[in-house]
């Protein structure tokens, strides 16, 4: 049984949550195990074409890592906390299935680097988003410095990790940190106790949203997306002209699987 994960299915994608409310969805080791397991089994089902991340609740994608667990770790346990997130990371990220991040409230610390890892971030409008790691004694250690820096290029990720600021949903979008911003229109606001119901509003339209993107992806040819991913994801710290071959010859594979599907489906008709 699932205790901080919970899951639904949206046609063919996979909303996980990060289930911990009462703690901003901290991030705790039982957490991170239990995420492993869910990422492992979308990368095996068919019925799954795409992955969404988000936080149970109205306030927070994820506030980083549960410090009051850390602080009864010793030295070595954190270290080996920490190169297990390392690896969840990785394995979202080497997921052949698009995984979008849908952030609304705060994505902290270990938080912005879950979203980090992900493919696409989309964010409410209510967003605030931040490597503060800094502010108390310690550096980014989940890949922080090397996807935000890839991601909005290496000064500005220097600005955000060296002073711990904490960035709304339009500077986020204005800087690329994340792909598009969700917002209610004002015909789609309540008027009778509008915090709270407005909330439910916006996350639940943050979700569709991510659910409408998700099903835009191309999945009729799943490898092709799954080829461009990792090239993407590999080759950017190549020299152009690797990068160029190591495009051309997957081209290359896509293209004969395309020609010999067309002529097996030709030979049955």
């Amino acid at each position: 049984m699932m205790r901080y994960t919970i899951t639904e299915q949206r046609g063919s994608t996979r909303i996980i949550k990060i289930n911990r409310p009462d703690v901003h969805n901290a991030i705790n080791f039982d957490y991170v195990t239990e995420l492993e397991r869910e990422i492992g089994l979308c990368e095996t089902k068919e019925k799954i074409s795409a992955v969404i991340l988000t936080g149970e609740g109205l306030t927070s994608f994820s506030a980083g890592g549960d410090l009051n667990n850390v602080v009864k770790m010793s030295p070595n346990e954190a270290v080996q906390c920490a190169n297990h997130v390392r690896e969840l990371l990785n394995q979202i990220e080497g997921l052949a299935k698009p995984v979008l991040a849908a952030i609304n409230g705060f994505a902290l610390g270990g938080g912005c680097q879950i979203a980090l890892a992900c493919d696409l971030r989309i964010a409410s409008v209510n967003a605030k988003i931040g490597q503060p790691e800094v502010k108390i004694g310690i550096s980014p250690g989940w890949g922080g410095t090397q996807r935000l820096s890839r991601i909005v290029g290496i000064s500005k990720a220097k600005e955000l990790i060296y002073t711990g600021k904490i960035i709304d949903a339009n500077e986020a979008h204005r800087i690329r940190l994340v792909n598009k911003i969700v917002k209610l229109n004002d015909d789609e606001k309540h008027q009778d106790n509008p915090i709270t119901k407005n909330a439910i509003l916006l996350k639940e339209k943050l979700l569709r949203e991510c659910v409408s993107i998700a099903e835009s992806i191309n999945n009729s040819y799943p490898m092709v997306t799954k080829t461009c991913k990792v090239l993407i994801n590999k080759a950017r710290d190549a020299d152009i002209d690797t990068g160029l071959l190591l495009e051309y010859l997957a081209f290359r594979f896509c293209l004969n699987d395309l020609i010999n599907r067309r002529a097996n489906l030709m030979e049955k008709e």
